[in-house]
């Protein structure tokens, strides 16, 4: 390996660490990463090297959002792609549902994407004057997922939040705020929604769509 390229690898090896954890890389995770990897020459050797290791950089959101996945299948792989692919399953609809009601609860035209920001103070209090999103809320917040127990919106919308934090779908800059955004890994998440919707015909994708239906109606 050159002077050049190791040098490369050292200045990124926390970037590949993050890849390799099965983390998810975009502007509102780590825009030093992102910026990395949109660099076409950095790419290429952080590539190089996830190759070597049977790895490789994968894309999602238009090419806004990366993570790792592997180069080459066999057993092994795809008993582990399998198990990751099982456990976002079982999330699906939850994580739909939930979805559904931050569009609702904030007026929304669209699904939440990366880089958007959900004010929970806000929306919680639109939950709480709206009977039917306080209904969306306690079954959303009593899913497994999730494992609320409580029958009161304050605890189960900060449960479900922290959650999704913990989870990787949304990040929370500051903590004195109760402002969260949305991570890559909801644009992931649509992406296998779309895969689910061609290849089993289940139309998941649609109910992330129902408040914009709805108001067209």
């Amino acid at each position: 390996m050159s002077q050049d390229n190791a040098t490369t690898l050292v200045g990124t090896s926390a970037l590949i660490e993050r890849l390799l954890k099965g983390q998810f890389v975009c502007r509102t995770t780590d825009e030093d990463g992102w910026r990395a990897l949109k660099n076409p020459d950095t790419r290429e050797r952080v590539e190089v090297y996830l190759n070597q290791i049977n790895r490789t950089i994968g894309s999602a959101g238009d090419g806004e959002v990366f993570f790792c996945g592997y180069q080459q299948l066999g057993d092994n792989e795809r008993k582990v792609i399998s198990s990751q692919f099982k456990d976002i399953c079982n999330a699906l609809i939850p994580l739909v549902e939930w979805l559904v009601l931050v569009q609702e609860g904030s007026g929304n035209d669209a699904p939440l994407s990366e880089g958007a920001a959900v004010r929970l103070t806000e929306l919680q209090t639109r939950i709480e004057d709206t009977p039917a999103f306080r209904e969306q809320l306690a079954k959303i917040s009593h899913y497994r997922l999730f494992g609320s127990t409580s029958s009161h919106v304050d605890a189960q919308i900060k449960l479900v939040f922290k959650r999704l934090v913990e989870l990787g779908y949304l990040t929370k800059p500051n903590a004195d705020k109760q402002i969260f955004i949305a991570t890559g890994k909801l644009d992931y998440l649509y992406e296998v929604i779309r895969f689910i919707d061609e290849t089993e015909g289940l139309s998941l994708e649609a109910q992330a769509e129902t408040a914009t239906q709805r108001d067209l109606v």
